[in-house]
């Protein structure tokens, strides 16, 4: 049997690519976006008592993946290389690629009779489509002695991040624009979004991502330290 699914919604977020998107939602907390609803799913009828809801657990596609093969098994990166079952992780690639993370609901913004969301703690890059969103009801969404198996505790900080003085004057006015822009940046790097090959590569000396219409350039310094070189505007953002 088959049945097709349509989004009824689409992610703007801070996050334009997959790498330095936080790999779990709520570790970044200062990352946000905002879920725009197709019609007629923005009607303002549709989130009636949703303003009394702190958190929302969004299902998605993953839809940089939706060509690609699905394998039994992956390499999470907390496992450094070693494979585990596809359905013992929340690898993207996927037999459906369907997703589920939660994330706060910072306000419900109504405009010419179109509802938008505004939430934060994301892990979804721009473009996500949005299959659903039901709300996260604490009693029985939080079991406090429920097992993670390998990712039963939230990833360690790997890095100490610092900026140049030149990415601290630029980081200052773009954070007119863009609030917590600093703090975001640091969660990232904190947990060091680099893919475990590449943390080996003794030559790697300097990587970049984006955020919102920004280009970051980072530097990596001794071991364990990272610097913020640079953050420009980005035609790609």
């Amino acid at each position: 049997m088959t049945h097709t699914i349509e989004p009824i919604g689409t992610v703007h977020s801070c996050f334009k690519e997959l790498f330095g998107t936080p790999r779990q939602p709520g570790l970044v907390k200062a990352a946000r976006g905002t879920i725009e609803f197709h019609p007629p799913f923005n009607r303002a009828e549709a989130f009636t008592g949703l303003e009394d809801i702190s958190h929302l657990w969004v299902t998605f596609v993953f839809h940089t993946s939706l060509n690609n093969k699905t394998n039994l098994t992956v390499r999470p990166p907390r496992k450094e290389g070693k494979r585990m079952g596809v359905f013992a992780t929340r690898a993207p690639n996927r037999p459906n690629q369907l997703g589920q993370s939660v994330v706060e609901l910072e306000r419900i913004e109504t405009h010419n009779g179109k509802t938008t969301l505004h939430i934060k703690g994301l892990d979804l890059i721009e473009g996500t489509p949005v299959i659903d969103i039901k709300p996260y009801l604490p009693y029985v969404d939080s079991i406090p002695d429920a097992h993670g198996g390998f990712a039963h505790l939230a990833p360690e900080q790997r890095l100490q991040v610092s900026f140049s003085d030149k990415a601290n004057q630029q980081v200052d006015l773009f954070e007119k624009k863009h609030p917590q822009l600093r703090q975001l940046i640091s969660d990232i790097l904190q947990y060091d979004p680099r893919p475990v090959y590449v943390r080996k590569l003794a030559n790697k000396k300097q990587f970049g991502f984006f955020l919102y219409d920004l280009d970051v350039k980072v530097k990596v310094l001794d071991k364990g330290m990272v610097q913020v070189s640079d953050v420009v505007f980005s035609a790609q953002g």
